[in-house]
């Protein structure tokens, strides 16, 4: 039996056609993982804040986690797809590209456009962008050096988990667990801010959304053993943002929890969903959080992967009773062209004056890229209309589970949108897969502040919408009749 979806696919600048393509109904799944340890050997300028850190040590290895997911009909290969989770704060220009030209000359039997790969928007891991940061030219990796590095251990990991393939069953689950907080808050002038003091007489209210669901799917070998488990957390992974050492965050504590109970050798994804506006930082009723913490004997990073792994393990008392080994498996992937978000004559006044204002300190490097890439962005408008913003996205249909990526911080009422319009009885949102820049809600623009200005925003929310319309549109394709 197969079923039909329609498929949307870019055809040259603009140009949308729609075809009839065949989804694989229930075939034979093959699963392969690997783990490989991407911190490098060397000190290097660390990513995800204003100013310039050097790491010189290491509190826990970032790693690359990949997943390897082929069906079969006998031996004719029906579908597949390769994902690879990063302890990354985004998968950068230049990284995705790099990759599968290594994985094409290794894998000629793999499709590499179905290759995923994603980031757990770590803020303790090397700089991959040359020119972002002033970084010391003694004893300091590049990150164009960190590039090639990754690239190579990308493609390795990715190689080990398709060799890996076996005969394999999946199972899926939920639980809930309070790891997200939404960290923008709306005051009574109309001005919106990310994070800061909410204690004062003007605070009006949490901005938007949180979404607490912890999303699991589980990968059984031929000997009925945990080999693989992806883990959908709506929150990116930076409690400890602005150390100054290279940190895999909460997943490290994550990952040693579930080892230490189901094999050491299990493979676990951290999969960060859209989480644009959420961190881990809690932002009220703090000292309560801190003092029922204290008392368990724990730190923040294994508070936050306590609650993980209870809901994990709720997710897996369901889903080991349901286990698939032949199930439809359907991969499309398709580019997107997103409206650019317009910069106004007031906010390229204003992004003037900051850079006018910053430019006299030298350490204020990173702040002036950031402004000025809106004034750069004013002026290519004053000369002629802007290119869309073009977007890669994958959607799949796993049994009854649906997978969606997109590659910004996706402020997480899109996620909600996309998952309650979804036919799927799961719906995993993959954010960060790609290079990761903040899409804001009309409510938040509106309020601004960083995160929702115009200097945090490559695409704005009329570019959200369509990226949740089109994604929906996708996801529920592969369920048609």
């Amino acid at each position: 039996m197969r079923e039909h979806c329609i498929l949307f696919v870019c055809l040259g600048v603009g140009l949308w056609v729609a075809f009839n393509a065949t989804c694989a109904g229930a075939a034979t799944l093959h699963v392969g993982a690997a783990s490989v340890s991407i911190t490098p050997d060397q000190p290097v300028a660390l990513s995800g804040q204003m100013h310039t850190r050097i790491a010189r040590s290491v509190k826990s290895e970032v790693q690359a986690n990949a997943l390897a997911i082929e069906s079969r009909e006998g031996d004719e290969v029906v579908e597949q797809a390769i994902f690879v989770a990063c302890g990354l704060v985004a998968i950068r220009e230049g990284v995705q590209t790099r990759t599968r030209e290594l994985l094409a000359q290794r894998l000629p039997d793999f499709d590499v456009h179905k290759l995923v790969l994603s980031a757990t928007h770590t803020h303790t891991a090397p700089v991959m962008v040359e020119g972002k940061y002033e970084i010391p030219d003694a004893d300091v990796m590049r990150p164009s050096e960190f590039v090639e590095f990754l690239s190579l251990r990308l493609a390795n990991v990715a190689e080990a988990a398709w060799n890996a393939r076996k005969p394999a069953q999946v199972g899926w689950g939920m639980a809930d667990a309070m790891v997200a907080y939404n960290r923008r808050s709306y005051f009574e002038d109309g001005h919106a801010q990310m994070y800061g003091d909410i204690s004062v007489d003007g605070f009006r209210g949490i901005e938007g959304p949180e979404d607490h669901a912890i999303e699991v799917l589980f990968f059984w070998g031929e000997a009925d053993e945990l080999i693989a488990t992806a883990v959908n957390v709506v929150c990116p992974t930076q409690e400890v943002e602005g150390l100054s050492v290279v940190c895999a965050d909460y997943w490290h504590p994550v990952r040693q929890a579930l080892k230490e109970k189901y094999g050491a050798d299990l493979v676990v994804l951290g999969w960060v969903g859209a989480a644009g506006d959420q961190s881990p930082h809690i932002r009220y009723r703090k000292a309560a959080e801190d003092r029922m913490r204290e008392l368990r004997g724990l730190d923040r990073l294994d508070e936050i992967a306590r609650r993980i792994v209870r809901a994990w393990e709720e997710a897996y008392e369901g889903a080991r009773q349901e286990k698939f080994a032949d199930l439809p498996l359907c991969h499309r992937v398709f580019s997107l062209e997103l409206p650019p978000r317009l910069v106004t004559e007031a906010e390229y006044r204003d992004a003037q004056a900051q850079i006018a204002e910053l430019s006299k300190d030298p350490k204020n490097h990173r702040r002036v890229g950031w402004h000025k890439r809106a004034v750069d962005r004013y002026e290519q408008q004053q000369a002629g209309p802007l290119d869309p913003y073009v977007t890669e996205v994958h959607v799949l249909r796993l049994g009854d589970v649906a997978i969606a990526t997109n590659q910004f911080e996706l402020f997480t009422q899109y996620g909600i949108q996309m998952k309650a319009k979804s036919k799927a009885l799961h719906t995993f949102v993959i954010q960060l897969a790609g290079p990761g820049t903040y899409v804001p809600t009309p409510f938040a623009a509106q309020g601004g502040g960083y995160s929702a200005v115009v200097q945090s925003n490559q695409v704005g929310a009329e570019g959200g919408q369509k990226l949740v319309d089109e994604t929906v549109a996708a996801v529920n394709a592969l369920w048609a009749e």
